[in-house]
């Protein structure tokens, strides 16, 4: 009887096993191929163009949903004036009349742009991570309740996830 349970015990992590597996490798027929540096992404947007091409990194942090190291973005203790677009598809996302400085480590925006930004429960249980409405590339998390504004919200952004364009260029 107990070999009986464990092998169905083990019959049944083989079929967990290989359920995974066919789920990561549906996931990974879109993911990016090897092109020397960089890699491609090859998911088209809305519009048919490809996405942008992604670093190692990038691919980490947008598609994988990793994390940059605090303090180490370009975008932490930046503050010109203009539009945070996503790095993978260049939706706009947040405006930086929207950015604080929060001494998190991370660029912090008090808002959105309006329909740019998806809100999805963290697998940790316990965070709100965002994704760009557009491509569903990984941004950060967003907090509520905090006090550091009068909107009581911080979107939490990896620097490496968007790109800045200067005001009168967007």
């Amino acid at each position: 009887m107990i070999i009986l349970s464990v092998k169905n015990s083990l019959l049944l992590s083989l079929l967990l096993v290989s359920a995974t597996v066919n789920t990561f490798g549906q996931k990974t027929k879109n993911m990016p191929e090897k092109t020397g540096i960089t890699e491609n992404i090859n998911i088209k947007n809305g519009k048919d163009k490809p996405y942008n091409v992604l670093s190692a990194f990038e691919k980490h942090v947008i598609i994988e949903k990793g994390t940059e190291r605090p303090w180490t973005g370009p975008y932490t203790s930046f503050s010109e004036k203009g539009t945070y677009v996503c790095k993978q598809c260049n939706a706009p996302l947040f405006r930086s009349g929207d950015k604080f400085d929060s001494h998190c480590g991370w660029p912090s925006f008090d808002d959105e742009i309006p329909g740019a930004v998806k809100r999805k429960p963290d697998p940790d249980g316990i965070r709100v991570e965002i994704v760009c409405s557009n491509c569903n590339g990984h941004l950060g998390h967003v907090f509520e309740g905090e006090g550091f504004t009068n909107k009581n919200a911080r979107h939490c952004v990896n620097s490496v996830s968007i790109k800045f364009i200067p005001a009168g260029k967007e």
